[in-house]
């Protein structure tokens, strides 16, 4: 059996989803490894590193591959290079790549999304979303610290004491709290908050304040929180105002996966933050959690810049690739049965995690969300039995209902530029 790694082509990925070091972990299962040719570039891993490892480079791995590992999605091209009734395993975010899930489809490609895999125990070993929020929280941080001209701590001297920065994060999911914990480290005084319970303990856990606005809670399934109303949204904005114009930085984390990202902060309330600060908004990519972000740029609202996150993980490749590596061996893992030394990648799809994590299989989308997105109006027959038509007279609805005339003033825009 073999797998092979592709080579990342979407502008801006340089992860990569197989590191040298797991190689031994897919060559001991019984598996043949292959990478197409500078498929680690972007993380800094040279063709060298994995033949010194035991894979293959070849320009042909896609062909041959039994398995294909990726970070993105393939494209249609490489799809249709794949053998008919091969299996591909990369994020997946099928209502953005309907023409990807279509050919998947017309060439009889199996393929299993990294983000669909289920928030069980069991599953946390190969928990994607999970290990990459890890490193978009991190970057977050340092980002603040960098754009933020202050000292992140306290420091007291012999020509006077200078105020450690106040950092605020709205959100204490993976990222919200890595993001908390190292702008701790690097000696902020922070708070935080969630529109879940639970979360305040974890964010007293790592060092914060728990900001309580006597709201209530909004758990939901999968650890995730549920969708507010937006009378509930309008109340939070309101009793959030005075902490985020308190703040010298401020650090927004709230998305689900799949969904348009909650907008928690206004321009105006951004307005109100004193020159100099900082915002970091790392749900930029999938609508924003504040008003105006833009992903990949750095806007001016008001006094404050404001920093929009585009593919955050891929701006630490090395690490990211890492752990996204050993999220996807454990899952191949999963799926294999080996004997005697030679490996069967056989799943077993009355298994949660391989069921969950299943788009298509044997020419149909088995999962169903994906379906409905792409098939939203299924065809169904007409009726040609002849019925009496109804002649009674129903006067039209005439309400009309006007268009959202409300109007959001333009902000600056300048290019993000080098990373700090």
């Amino acid at each position: 059996m073999k797998i092979a790694v592709a080579a990342e082509v979407h502008a801006g990925e340089t992860r990569v989803a197989l590191v040298p070091e797991l190689v031994g972990k897919l060559t001991g299962l019984g598996y043949e490894v292959s990478v197409e040719p500078g498929a680690g570039a972007g993380a800094l891993i040279s063709d060298e590193e994995f033949l010194d490892a035991g894979a293959a480079v070849d320009p042909a791995a896609l062909e041959i591959a039994d398995v294909v590992v990726s970070v993105q999605p393939l494209s249609v091209a490489a799809i249709r290079r794949l053998r008919s009734g091969a299996t591909t395993v990369s994020f997946l975010p099928a209502a953005a790549n309907p023409e990807v899930v279509t050919a998947l489809l017309q060439c009889s490609i199996t393929s299993h999304a990294m983000e669909l895999v289920p928030r069980i125990s069991r599953a946390q070993s190969m928990d994607a979303l999970s290990s990459q929020s890890l490193v978009s929280g991190y970057r977050s941080a340092i980002v603040a610290a960098g754009l933020l001209r202050r000292f992140f701590p306290l420091n007291m001297t012999a020509a006077g004491t200078v105020p450690p920065a106040q950092v605020v994060v709205l959100g204490a999911g993976v990222a919200g709290l890595q993001a908390i914990a190292t702008a701790k480290r690097l000696g902020a005084v922070v708070k935080a908050y969630d529109v879940r319970a639970a979360a305040a303990e974890e964010i007293r856990s790592v060092g914060a304040q728990s900001i309580d606005l006597a709201l209530e809670t909004l758990e939901g399934a999968g650890g995730y929180a549920r969708e507010m109303t937006e009378d509930r949204a309008a109340r939070q904005r309101d009793l959030l105002a005075p902490y985020i114009a308190a703040a010298d930085a401020l650090i927004t984390t709230a998305a689900v996966p799949g969904r348009q990202a909650p907008m928690l902060v206004t321009s105006a309330m951004v307005e109100q933050m004193s020159p100099g600060s900082v915002v970091v908004d790392l749900a930029a990519d999938s609508g924003g959690n504040v008003e105006g972000s833009v992903a990949g740029e750095v806007v001016r609202i008001g006094n404050a810049q404001v920093w929009g996150g585009r593919n955050v993980p891929a701006q630490m490749p090395g690490p990211a690739s890492k752990l996204y590596a050993q999220n996807i061996v454990n899952l191949v893992t999963l799926m294999t049965r080996s004997t005697d030394g030679v490996a069967a990648f056989d799943p077993d799809f009355e298994d949660e995690i391989v069921a969950s994590s299943c788009v298509t299989r044997d020419g149909v989308i088995v999962h169903e969300p994906t379906r409905a997105a792409l098939d939203p109006d299924p065809v169904v027959e007409p009726d040609v039995s002849v019925v009496e038509p109804d002649v009674s007279v129903v006067e039209p609805d005439v309400s009309v209902v006007g268009p959202d005339v409300s109007v959001v003033e333009p902000v600056e825009t300048t290019p993000q530029g080098e990373q700090p």
